[in-house]
């Protein structure tokens, strides 16, 4: 009996769903691929909104990223980075720029618990002098996949089963029994920080790998991480069983409520750098979204502090119609050949449009403060503003309008190669098990045994025996003794 063939909305076959086109191998992705696209827009609109077109007043719930909490703030430049960008919210020590940011669970919907295992949104808006710098990340600094194009078969594995209508252990284990390179991120959720206590109690990150340029036009990549001043603190699966009962908005609660007391939370903003024309020579593949960059290859320098000091006024009007996007630059910063980044370059801003209408980005919330944003954009679902009785909107024009800069934002991306579906490059240690193994091997004996008791006692579940196989395979090639456990832990359960 034949397999059937995938294929895209229009009938044509699928030749490759587990890589995305791009310019060459390891080059930026390319808008011609259809697939690609089709994928995440279909993706980005398969929740149906309250109060559905035509009504005006509506409610878009996000599809990810449902349920969260907001602050704003501002972030404090407290060290040199002149020698790495030419940002210019980043130029001068003590400087600082208004921010607003957005915490979230990942997978749940807007009426679920917050004290849950899954990873947590951490995204940055600065309201910048030179437009909005949006910085979309999670508290862990790696991810299930490594190509955006598994980005909705791996949410639909997450999400509630279409049939049951609840989260399946069986959908969950299967797409990471397919997905090697999730080991490493399954090891990092599985573990004692895959439950934040709170949302002042953990670090953020950038994920994605970003392009800094300096004022001589010079090119590095970088990594973000926002460590905690209030110090890690995580809950067990036992512990958080009680928040999430009694308070299901209990990290709401604790941020409303520290921020209201004038306990004001904090972060230490450090960055990794690698030069642009050393990132092929690095251990591991830089922009690939299931690996870290080892801190003794690429140590923390740090940059500055973000402080959060203001509760919102409507959480619905600010916290709720906030949108940040990944390709929200400031010259100085700009994008990398990351394909999980490129692929949310595209992906972010399409939701955006979808939930909210094309005129979400004059929301308070949304709008740039220093600055006014000067475009053709017009009319479109909600439009208020006329700009200007005999404004043009078109460019160029003879009346004046704005123009064009002619400064990039930042350094090109240099690329060869054909177009097409490739592989990443693998660098000397790039495989999907060593990095997942190195974490095991530096937790603790108790860590490591509730590691070993989050992962089996779903895996447990799971009734076919080949699923349970290659996911053990996974454990086992990260660690033995990882493997080991995980599958003793899982027969004993199975008999009981």
């Amino acid at each position: 009996m034949s397999k059937r063939v995938l294929t895209t909305e229009s009938g044509a076959p699928v030749a490759d769903n587990r890589n995305s086109a791009s310019a060459g191998i390891g080059g930026p992705l390319l808008l011609q691929d259809q697939h690609l696209l089709e994928k995440l827009a279909r993706f980005n609109r398969e929740r149906i909104p309250v109060g559905a077109p035509p009504t005006p007043l509506r409610q878009w719930g996000r599809v990810m990223h449902a349920r969260g909490s907001g602050a704003y703030g501002y972030f404090e430049v407290t060290d040199d980075a002149t020698g790495f960008t030419c940002a210019d919210f980043l130029a001068s020590v003590g400087e600082r720029t208004e921010a607003f940011v957005r915490f979230s669970t990942v997978a749940d919907s807007p009426g679920g618990a917050d004290a849950v295992r899954d990873p947590r949104g951490f995204a940055v808006k600065f309201y910048t002098a030179e437009g909005n710098d949006d910085l979309v990340g999670n508290n862990t600094p790696v991810f299930f996949v490594k190509d955006p194009i598994k980005f909705p078969d791996f949410i639909h594995s997450q999400k509630r089963d279409p049939f049951t209508g609840r989260r399946e252990p069986h959908n969950v284990r299967d797409f990471w029994a397919h997905a090697p390179e999730a080991t490493h991120q399954v090891t990092w959720l599985m573990a004692d920080r895959g439950i934040p206590a709170s949302y002042r109690h953990m670090n953020g990150y950038g994920s994605r790998t970003y392009q800094w340029t300096n004022a001589e036009g010079e090119a590095f990549f970088v990594e973000y991480h926002f460590k905690t001043n209030q110090g890690v603190r995580s809950l067990s699966s036992e512990q958080a069983a009680k928040p999430a009962g009694k308070d299901p908005n209990s990290h709401q609660t604790d941020l409303l409520q520290a921020i209201e007391r004038g306990v004001n939370p904090s972060w230490t903003l450090y960055v990794q750098i690698t030069p642009a024309a050393e990132a092929a020579d690095n251990r591991f593949n830089p922009f690939g979204l299931t690996k870290v960059w080892p801190h003794r290859d690429h140590p923390l320098q740090r940059v500055g502090r973000l402080v959060l000091d203001l509760n919102q006024d409507n959480v619905f009007t600010e916290v709720e119609q906030a949108t940040f996007s990944p390709n929200n630059f400031v010259p100085g910063i700009g994008p990398s050949p990351d394909k999980m980044l490129q692929g949310r370059l595209f992906a972010y801003a399409d939701a955006h449009r979808y939930r909210l209408g094309v005129n979400h980005t004059p929301l308070a919330v949304n709008a740039p403060k220093a600055t006014t944003a000067q475009n053709h954009g017009r009319d479109g679902l909600m439009a208020a503003d006329a700009q200007g009785r005999h404004a043009k909107n078109y460019e160029p024009n003879s009346y004046d309008g704005p123009v064009e800069t002619g400064r990039p934002l930042s350094a090109p991306l240099a690329v060869t190669g054909h177009t097409g579906t490739h592989e990443a490059p693998l660098h000397t240690k790039d495989d999907d098990f060593f990095q997942a193994g190195e974490l095991y091997r530096l937790m603790s004996a108790e860590e490591r045994q509730r590691l070993v008791a989050n992962i089996a006692g779903g895996l447990s579940q799971v009734t076919r025996d080949d699923m349970i196989e290659k996911n053990l395979a996974h454990f086992h090639a990260a660690d033995p003794e990882y493997g080991r456990r995980v599958a003793e832990t899982v027969r004993a359960l199975r008999e009981d």
